[in-house]
């Protein structure tokens, strides 16, 4: 016999349905009943089991218990198989709340025809109709079976509602979610599968940024795997069960440094940096861009060769260190089916242990961390548009003053350096910190207008006044520095978070540092030693914070100019008619 084949929408006015459909199915499906004037466009659409089976449960979706969002990730194959994780994050996803963290969309199932022009004809036009069709018997023009038409995972990788904000608007869906995520416990979760003297060999990828290098070192991680390496090895000299961790010092965002800086010289001011931080045991340094691709290939080479055929290797850092763009970029290196991670410049963007397939050969395991939060980093405290002012995003450029006893440099109204006293007439002050950030050099004894007049508004972070007092106190901190050149700076004092003050002078002189109280201040040997030729002049540097600032300021000036002068030509006018 032969059939004609119609389309569906030629059908609805003409067929009704049966009242039930019978196929021979498992006996964990039961069969549903089908409303007598169901569209058939929509009954016919593969695959079958989707709009007449459920599965054989009594209890309805949103009673289904709801996994706890804890932030081991997928380290565990078990959980990997029994939990869903966001391959941006590491959180783990749920559909059913929005207001809770790993909220995802699930992408609406399509048929292998959804692009199929749809034949719009009349049914009027149809010159005859089968006889089949008046008995009830379609024919469907697709001989494949309903499994067949199934359509599979997405190509890409479904991640949870949080990452897609971040990836394609570049802020967080809706921070009230944030503090309902659980702290992260890096020594319950990492440091206890570091220090274990038996499983697989670790290796650490202790990323730094190198713009804000004391500020992201990870010190009690340090400190943990040191302690970790000289117990371990010597469980080994005696005989026993001792796993030894390597330790790789990877010091990203190498290309915001000017390119002044010597390699050599970065280098060995890295290992001594680390050194005094407490990594006494380092199996390697690397200096990284993960924008420019500079020096990944040695990289991925050190850490194949350091994990060997079955090591787990852990990438530990502070929040926005720059691990996971380090990773990606590794990713895209190696090619090959990469895990893409989640970037932001958002502090916390990742939120759980995550496994990076295809990176490392073999059945060696590639983790991505959550950023360790260190509160004295000065970003901790500021809102997200201020964090965008702060976080440097370009090649840093010198703005140099010259200056003597009694004045002070600010950068924006977040920290301020004077000079109390110098054996010399002059000293070099050097500001390495965001373009976006403005200046301003004046005497010390006008500190207190320039906080009531200009803390808020020229001086911005923080943004607004109320913001001034949200921060809380400002403390100080005095050091008593010395050099011996005035080509060169000797010495940094470098805030964590912000950026730093190198000092250049022949002599000594006593500095006092203001910031608000909690953030970590230090001094160090300078890590970039030439300054500018070009010295910045007395009051504001030119940014557009002080630009809009001032036409704020003088907006209301000029009002009350014009009522003023609108005024006296009416009493003018006034006086001439009389």
């Amino acid at each position: 016999m032969m059939f004609k084949t119609l389309s569906p929408s030629k059908l609805k006015h003409l067929i009704p349905l049966i009242n039930s459909y019978t196929k021979p199915v498992s006996n964990i499906l039961i069969p549903l009943p089908i409303p007598f004037f169901l569209n058939p466009t929509k009954t016919l659409n593969p695959p079958f089991t989707t709009s007449i089976f459920r599965p054989f449960s009594s209890k309805p979706r949103s009673q289904f218990p709801h996994q706890p969002n804890f932030r081991d990730g997928n380290y565990d194959e078990s959980s990997a198989f029994s939990l869903s994780i966001c391959p941006g994050c590491g959180v783990h996803m749920q559909d059913l709340d929005s207001k809770k963290p790993g909220f995802f969309v699930k992408p609406s199932v399509k048929g292998s025809d959804c692009k199929t022009l749809i034949d719009k004809n009349p049914v009027a036009e149809e010159l005859e109709i089968s006889g089949s069709v008046k008995k009830g018997f379609l024919e469907i023009e697709n001989d494949e079976t309903p499994e067949k038409n199934l359509v599979g995972l997405p190509k890409k990788p479904v991640v949870c509602a949080r990452c897609h904000s971040l990836r394609f608007y570049g802020k967080v869906k809706d921070s009230s979610v944030e503090n309902l995520l659980p702290d992260f416990d890096f020594d319950h979760t990492v440091g206890r599968r570091l220090s274990s003297a038996s499983g697989p060999r670790s290796v650490v990828l202790m990323v730094v940024d190198a713009v804000d290098f004391d500020g992201s070192f990870p010190r009690t991680v340090a400190r943990l795997v040191s302690n970790t390496i000289d117990e371990n090895y010597k469980a080994w000299k005696e005989g026993k069960a001792g796993n030894v961790p390597r330790v790789l010092l990877v010091v990203t965002k190498i290309d915001l440094l000017p390119t002044s800086v010597s390699p050599t010289g970065l280098e060995h001011w890295v290992r001594t940096r680390a050194r005094e931080g407490g990594a006494s045991k380092l199996a390697g340094v690397h200096l990284v861009s993960a924008k420019r691709d500079w020096g990944l290939k040695n990289l991925v080479d050190d850490v194949v060769g350091l994990a060997g055929s079955r090591g787990h290797v852990w990438a530990v850092g502070a929040q926005n260190a720059g691990k996971s763009t380090l990773i990606n970029a590794i990713g895209k290196s190696v090619g090959g089916n990469v895990t893409h991670l989640t970037e932001a410049p958002v502090p916390g963007t990742t939120l759980g242990i995550i496994r990076v397939e295809g990176v490392l050969p073999r059945q060696a395991r590639l983790f991505d961390t959550p950023g360790l939060l260190h509160p004295h980093q000065i970003t901790t405290r500021l809102t997200k548009e201020e964090q965008k002012l702060v976080h440097i995003s370009k090649e840093l450029k010198p703005r140099t003053y010259r200056i003597k006893a009694g004045y002070s440099v600010h950068i924006a109204g977040l920290m301020r350096l004077d000079v109390e006293e110098t054996l010399v007439d002059s000293i070099y002050v050097t500001v390495w910190a965001s373009p976006y950030l403005p200046l301003h050099m004046g005497k010390t004894e006008n500190i207190l207008t320039m906080l009531e007049d200009h803390f808020g508004r020229q001086l911005q972070p923080p943004n607004g006044k109320s913001r001034v007092e949200e921060l809380g106190n400002w403390v100080k901190k005095e050091f008593r520095v010395s050099g011996n050149s005035w080509d060169l700076s000797s010495v940094d004092i470098a805030a964590a978070g912000l950026g730093w003050f190198a000092i250049g002078l022949k002599g000594e002189a006593l500095l006092n540092v203001w910031t608000y109280e909690g953030v970590n201040v230090i001094s160090r040997n300078s890590l970039i030693p030439h300054r500018s030729h070009n010295f910045e002049v007395a009051g504001f540097t030119v940014s557009q914070i002080v630009s809009n600032a001032d036409r704020a300021l003088n907006k209301p000036s000029k009002t009350t100019k014009s009522k003023k002068m609108s005024n006296l030509t009416g009493a003018t006018a006034t006086v001439s008619a009389q």
